[in-house]
């Protein structure tokens, strides 16, 4: 049994659970099993309906609203936490051939879960290709990965005042 490798999508650009979706693409169609924990999200999103046509994906937010504007409380610390003990056991239960945890940087970064519980975690990942996303992918983290792609903001129509676009953005 080959070991499972842990991919890495940081930095302040566009993409990051773009890529990973990517990713969960290439996957289904190979007919692997996927599960994608959303960390800090609670909001509609085009890829959200994947799993309306195939049935090898299973998609689970997390998130308690969109806390960034906002001080974390108490209910996205305890969403977080959740969030973690389940991916922990679906990383063990070894029925996924691809995990993502969507915005776990960021809630390592605002200090919504442990660094220390993510890195032990990640070590229990035997044949499973786990990816995390994220802006402020901390150094362990980047450490600890097989792959590492920083996505850089160099433009984006966002200045402009474009907001976000479903099916492109969102």
């Amino acid at each position: 049994m080959s070991k499972g490798m842990i991919h890495v999508y940081t930095g302040n650009g566009k993409g990051k659970t773009t890529a990973a979706f990517g990713v969960v693409l290439r996957s289904i169609l190979s007919n692997k099993r996927v599960f994608v924990g959303q960390f800090v999200k609670n909001r509609d999103s085009s890829e959200l309906s994947i799993s309306n046509f195939f049935d090898n994906i299973e998609i689970v937010q997390y998130g308690e609203g969109f806390f960034i504007r906002r001080s974390p409380e108490k209910k996205d610390i305890e969403a977080a936490k959740k969030a973690l003990l389940d991916v922990r056991e679906k990383i063990l239960s070894q029925d996924y051939d691809l995990i993502v945890l969507d915005e776990i940087n960021i809630a390592i970064e605002y200090e919504l879960i442990a660094i220390k519980d993510v890195l032990e975690m990640l070590e229990n990942n035997g044949k499973t290709e786990i990816i995390l996303t994220g802006r402020y992918a901390k150094q362990e983290i980047i450490d600890r990965a097989d792959l590492v792609t920083e996505m850089k903001h160099i433009k984006h129509y966002y200045s402009k005042g474009v907001l976000s676009r479903k099916g492109i953005d969102k």
